[in-house]
């Protein structure tokens, strides 16, 4: 029988680029440290550059989008494989395993899922997390972040359109694997709240 559930919590966790994930992470893993926690987080995409690098595909991160579409769904689902198998020694029964990624990913040649069956089957989570903020405000954090380029992102209308296909997408792949998908809101200058809603579904989950 194939197990439904890894030995630990699993939670992913997604947001459209400028939404403040990273941050919000940052405070999660903090808060969670406070209260003796065993929290693991990883980004999805660097175990994908992990994974390509070991095998000699690439040498830096931005080659991976220029392989091979087939190249690049193996690379989803070994990055996946080893997530869970670093996961697994490192938490055992009763932690907390927090993968940051994206549910979906605006291409020239459309929308494409950050979590396909092939990948959401593998990591098994127990929610799917959608970090959301006011689309004029995620515009404003862009602005100010001028180390990162986001030029696939546009306008309000843009944004609220790529929005909702990443909520369409974690319910698609949480119905996958029988998860919840978990609305969180982050407010300007209040990460921590945010991060509190995502410790306060943890303490659910287990």
């Amino acid at each position: 029988m194939v197990a439904l559930r890894n030995p630990f919590t699993t939670v992913i966790v997604t947001g459209v680029p400028g939404v403040g994930k990273t941050t919000v992470l940052g405070k999660l893993v903090e808060m969670a440290a406070a209260e003796g926690l065993k929290l693991k987080l990883v980004n999805f995409g660097d175990y994908m550059f992990r994974v390509a690098s070991e095998k000699g595909l690439v040498k830096h991160r931005d080659e991976i989008r220029k392989l091979q579409l087939q190249v690049q769904l193996e690379l989803q689902k070994w990055a996946a494989e080893a997530i869970i198998s670093d996961a697994k020694k490192e938490l055992g029964q009763g932690g907390v395993l927090i993968v940051d990624t994206h549910a979906v990913i605006k291409t020239s040649s459309g929308y494409w899922p950050g979590l396909p069956k092939h990948v959401i089957e593998v990591l098994k989570p127990d929610s799917i997390v959608v970090i959301e903020a006011n689309p004029e405000l995620i515009i404003a954090r862009r602005q100010r972040d001028k180390g990162r380029y986001r030029e696939d992102m546009g306008g309000v209308e843009e944004l609220r359109e790529l929005m909702s296909m990443a909520r369409t997408a974690a319910m698609a792949s949480a119905v996958l694997t029988a998860s919840s998908v978990f609305i969180v809101e982050n407010p300007e200058g209040k990460p921590e709240e945010a991060a509190q809603r995502i410790l306060e579904l943890i303490r659910m989950l287990r």
